[in-house]
């Protein structure tokens, strides 16, 4: 027996995923999260699979890992005391940030307060120009002071970031080099390890996310280490990163900035599978856990990439899969704001004391307790078998908003879960807006412990015509990190006009970047087989203050073919703006590579497909639309490739449960995906 182990946490639960590759056997469990005790949730887990499906430790060779560890610690402002060093006279790099407020619409609101005070950045002399030569000596005789300064202050790590590292690094490094010779006790990170752009706040902010981060990922990574060396577990533990991909846990304990948004990326590649799966290339995600509510588009069987997605108040600009966010899961609390407004989040009751209907001590109404009242829940046994339903609690807590809208506390209960469906219904129709698609065109996929509940009330207010449910959907970000390859990305900051003059730099860029690829993937990472790598150019026509990411054809680098890369940029332009310009001057401000090491595919089983009506567990009476239905129930382990029904109706699963409102026709494919429509012309599409 050989087993392959997928886990992620969420702000509620951690999810487990462990697929057999000698019989294909798939076998999901979910643990509430232990915030005062992190990692004893994993270990819990890991004891469960084995004694419910007797997955050995010893038989495990492929362990992955997704963790909110990085990402909880920004968002608590839990991280470590730092402080910065950069160029004299220029320590209001964080202060000045790109001059642009929250909200633009608000007079209000207020920039966040940097995570390094401007008391703990220090500037000192010396500085290299825009083309890497040393404009101005480097003074190291500053850094005697600075580092008693920090002594006194309790620093506990320093991040240095100077003007130009992305061109040469020498004065970074300097700087570091003196430092660990002075200050062995204080870790030192440079913006050009971390990601060497241009732009310096950029820069400098993804260098001090890095330093903000480290000490609680590196704790919590080498206990992971130590838990899987206890149990007996041979693999070497694989972080999911933001960019859909995975690294070595060892790796991870210096990038740390690379894996902030590792759980919502891996849902997206483990939609990605579904969806391939499934035959669909056109998907809107909705992944609604504990906490949050994430929504990304797959297009063309690919998730979509950006660089500037935000890390609570802050710019993440690294390669990411693109997902936006809002504060709405299961356990976002509800509340009557001081003008009598009806508020659901973005507070969350996490999973201590969890939701008032978990029975463990909860005292607010959340969302979860809304869908309870409703009579949604409770049909199988909840969290495999760890939570009992306690509906009278749930009633008991939603009283209280009842009272202060004037309401019963059902229809009070359905407000809370209507003000959800439109929040999130805002942010996908700016979602979609950016991309320029009709929403209409493509299949909803909702997953996580939340997303099935509410996914066809949010299709129907979109307007969309088609529902994909996974098979186990409250387990597909856990699910993502077994079907993810390892993957790395790289950069050079260029800056040059996209002639033929530029092609000697173009390919020496080209050349350093194959080179540290290839050493991060069959080096550090032990990659044993044929790794890809991907190439491509951050562009713009001059005078723009934004690029365009172009693939590019190694060829056409070598070879120096600047028509072609000029060519590929204005058809790319054309593609994402409906407008280019031949005639003007263009760009190339950074070259991208990405190493690629693939993963041994997931094989599963796929059912023959026997079209006959679903079994029924029963009816039950439940609350939508104003008024009590009896709603069919059925049990999603009982439900065969070609079973169709209709609803209204309640799916229960021990991961989930999903709810299909009335006039929904349903059906189950090959893969046990089951396929929701809202019309007869498109039951068995």
């Amino acid at each position: 027996m050989t087993w392959h182990i997928g886990v992620d946490i969420g702000g509620t639960f951690i999810d487990f995923c462990a697929h057999n590759s000698d019989t294909q056997a798939l076998h999901t469990i979910k643990v509430l999260t232990t915030p005062d005790n992190p990692g004893a949730e994993l270990r819990s887990g890991l004891e469960m699979l084995q004694v419910r499906h007797q997955v050995a430790p010893s038989d495990t060779v492929r362990f992955v890992h997704g963790t909110t560890v990085g990402i909880n610690t920004i968002i608590q402002k839990k991280g470590a005391k730092l402080a910065l060093i950069t160029n004299a006279g220029f320590e209001d790099v964080l202060e000045l940030g790109r001059l642009r407020m929250p909200d633009m619409y608000s007079l209000f609101c207020s920039s966040a307060e940097p995570l390094i005070p401007r008391n703990q950045i220090f500037g000192i002399a010396g500085r290299m120009t825009a083309q890497g030569i040393e404009g101005a000596p480097l003074d190291l005789t500053q850094l005697k002071d600075i580092i008693t300064t920090c002594h006194k202050q309790n620093v506990k790590g320093i991040i240095i970031s100077m003007l130009h590292a992305y061109q040469s690094p020498a004065h970074e490094d300097a700087v570091k080099a003196e430092i660990e010779r002075l200050a062995p006790d204080l870790f030192v990170f440079t913006s050009s390890e971390i990601w060497p752009v241009v732009r310096e706040y950029e820069r400098s902010t993804a260098a001090i996310l890095n330093g903000y981060v480290h000490p609680r990922v590196a704790g919590y990574l080498g206990g992971l280490q130590d838990t899987l060396s206890d149990l007996g577990v041979p693999a070497r533990p694989l972080l999911t990163k933001s960019n859909g991909g995975l690294m070595q846990a060892e790796t991870g304990k210096r990038n740390c900035v690379s894996m902030l948004l590792s759980g919502t990326a891996s849902g997206v590649t483990g939609a990605c599978w579904v969806a391939r799966q499934a035959g669909i290339n056109r998907v809107l995600t909705l992944d609604i856990g504990g906490t949050s509510a994430d929504v990304a588009l797959i297009i063309d069987g690919q998730p979509q990439f950006g660089k500037d997605e935000k890390i609570g108040d802050y710019p993440l600009h690294i390669p990411s899969v693109s997902v936006s966010s809002i504060g709405i899961g299961g356990g976002s609390i509800a509340h009557v704001d001081a003008f009598g407004v009806l508020k659901v989040g973005p507070e969350s009751a996490g999973s201590t004391p969890g939701p008032a209907c978990y029975g463990r001590g909860g005292t607010q109404a959340t969302l979860t307790d809304a869908l309870a009242v409703c009579g949604y829940l409770g049909h199988a046994p909840m969290a495999y078998g760890q939570l009992t339903l306690d509906t009278k609690r749930a009633f008991f807590v939603m009283d209280e908003i009842a009272q202060k809208l004037g309401r019963d506390v059902p229809s009070t209960a359905e407000a809370i879960i209507r003000v959800a469906v439109s929040e999130m219904f805002v942010e996908v129709e700016k979602l979609v807006s950016r991309a320029g698609i009709d929403q209409r065109d493509y299949t909803l996929m909702p997953f996580g412990g939340v997303g099935p509940m509410l996914g066809a009330m949010l299709a129907r207010e979109l307007g969309m015509h088609h529902i994909l449910v996974p098979h186990r959907p409250g387990v597909v970000s856990a699910l993502g990190g077994l079907v993810s390859d390892l993957k790395g990305d790289f950069v050079r900051s260029l800056f040059v006009p996209c002639t033929a003059q530029s092609a000697e730099a173009l390919q020496k860029a080209n050349t350093d970047l194959i080179t540290e690829g290839n050493a991060w993937l069959y080096e550090k990472q032990g990659f044993e087989a044929d790794g890809d790598i991907l190439i491509s150019a951050e562009m713009r026509y001059a005078g723009q203050s934004f690029e365009v990411d172009v693939p590019l054809e190694q060829k056409w680098i070598v070879s120096g073919d600047i028509t072609a890369i000029r060519s590929a940029f204005d058809a790319r332009h054309q593609e994402l703006f409906d407008f280019n310009d031949p005639q003007a001057e263009a760009e190339i401000v950074n070259l991208c590579l990405i190493a690629v090491g693939q993963s041994q595919p997931l094989h599963m089983h796929q059912q023959p497909v026997q079209i006959v009506d679903a079994p029924m567990l029963k009816h039950a009476p439940m609350r939508m639309a104003g008024e009590e239905h009896l709603f069919a129930v059925y049990a999603r382990d009982s439900l065969a490739a070609g079973h169709r029904f209709t609803g209204p109706a309640v799916v229960a699963q021990e991961d989930t449960t999903c709810v299909i409102p009335k006039g929904l026709q349903a059906h189950v494919d090959g893969h046990l995906n089951l396929h929701l429509n809202f019309n007869e012309s498109h039951a068995n599409d």
